[in-house]
């Protein structure tokens, strides 16, 4: 019986991180102009891939911790893990924002753009670090 609980356990945490991606992956083509799956999966754009990849891996960084300092694996921690989340995701995308307003340009456009800027890795090292910091709040 432990084992069947487990399993669930572990597919209902599995959703609930699979739901925060899904949501970061929108959040980041809500910053991008056109659809982001185009530009990643049609037109091969290494900026574009390289934001979302980073934002992704932010995303589960968080969720991960979340769900590692819960101490049990009923629905509040359940719930934990998905607020923490959707937490990082508004975070990913005010820390987009807040790039975009301070940096020349718009990070969207620079995103977008089928030449590779040197700009995008600012935007990757800015979700990262957002990352981590809400990953360092939950420990």
């Amino acid at each position: 019986m432990d084992l069947m609980m487990d399993v669930l356990s572990t597919l209902a945490f599995a959703a609930v991180g699979m739901g925060v991606l899904v949501a970061g992956y929108y959040m980041v083509d809500l910053v991008t102009p056109g659809r982001l799956g185009h530009h990643v999966f049609v037109a091969r754009n290494r900026d574009a891939a390289l934001v979302l990849a980073s934002s992704l891996l932010a995303l589960g960084m968080i969720v991960a911790m979340a769900i590692w300092v819960t101490t049990d694996d009923d629905l509040m921690s359940l719930v934990n893990a998905l607020v923490y989340g959707l937490l990082g995701v508004a975070l990913l995308a005010i820390s987009l924002v807040v790039l975009d307003l301070v940096t020349p340009g718009r990070l969207g456009e620079i995103i977008a753009d089928e030449h590779q800027d040197p700009a995008v890795w600012v935007a990757v090292a800015t979700q990262l670090t957002i990352g981590l910091i809400v990953v360092a709040s939950l420990s």
